[in-house]
């Protein structure tokens, strides 16, 4: 993420609860993605497993950047 999303994040994390939640999720997912890039094969239930997790994690992200864009437009131009 940009260093101004990561900005944004932090501003209005503690504030809105679905923001909180898809961050949450969002790392949740990395993290668990992080273990299956680990290893140096994985069977095929673990191959969707981590495709499947992917999907989720862009999805979280979407959702993620579709909440700081409300934000973007409520601000001032060029203020975080």
């Amino acid at each position: 993420m940009e260093k101004r999303d990561l900005e944004m994040i932090q501003k209005y994390i503690s504030t809105d609860a679905e923001l909180k939640r898809h961050m949450d999720e969002h790392e949740e997912y990395e993290r668990r993605l992080q273990e299956f890039n680990r290893r140096i094969y994985l069977t095929p239930d673990e191959e969707i497993e981590r495709k499947r997790l992917q999907k989720l994690k862009l999805a979280g992200r979407d959702r993620i950047e579709s909440i700081l864009a409300k934000y973007r437009s409520q601000e001032p131009r060029g203020k975080v």
